[in-house]
């Protein structure tokens, strides 16, 4: 009976640690989605202006 608890313990001790890696991949990749509009927004005006007029 004991392993039941032990086996029980130790996937709910799995589950947890899934769970705080995936809110830290989710934090870095929200992040990592602010620096790519903001790399974007800066990099846009100068596309812009590279783009040769079209007609």
């Amino acid at each position: 009976m004991t392993w039941i608890f032990l086996a029980t313990g130790l996937g709910v001790a799995g589950v947890a640690v899934l769970a705080v890696s995936g809110a830290r991949v989710l934090t870095a990749a929200r992040s990592l989605n602010r620096e790519v509009a903001a790399a974007h927004a800066q990099m846009e005006p100068r596309r812009v202006r590279l783009r040769p007029p079209e007609g």
